[in-house]
């Protein structure tokens, strides 16, 4: 009984096409983009704390920062100006969280989502803020 035999070289050229399209659907396809969001939104998150350290006090404190940090009168006072001033820093489409000794300003910090952090050490404690994308 014969048998049927495939040429050698129809047999590589199968393989080298299931090669080749192989890698070019890999190409193709690529892997998943990562999350560039993060640099930005540190980005963000220091140009507020930034600024916040170096805006002039409303009332007394050498900067913005430490009055709100210096005493919890300072924070009840300041919270309501505090938080307008980061809104009018960071664009619209960010949201933000401002933590302080004695008290936070913003919208809590959704779980599961990129955010941006940066903190800035005073002379009465840290002040942390937090970004995100709405």
């Amino acid at each position: 009984m014969r048998r049927a035999q495939l040429p050698l070289s129809l047999v590589e050229v199968a393989i080298g096409t299931t090669l080749i399209l192989g890698v070019a659907l890999g190409f193709a396809l690529g892997t998943p983009a990562p999350d560039r969001q993060e640099p930005q939104l540190d980005a963000y998150a220091a140009d507020a704390a930034t600024v916040l350290a170096n805006d002039a006090p409303r009332h007394d404190g050498a900067t913005r920062l430490q009055e709100v940090v210096s005493s919890p009168q300072g924070f009840e006072r300041e919270r309501d100006a505090l938080e307008r001033r980061v809104a009018r820093i960071l664009p619209a489409n960010v949201l933000f969280r401002v933590e302080t000794p004695h008290g936070t300003v913003g919208t809590p910090t959704p779980r599961r989502v990129s955010t941006g952090v940066a903190t800035v050490p005073t002379g009465y404690g840290r002040v942390r803020i937090t970004v995100w994308y709405a």
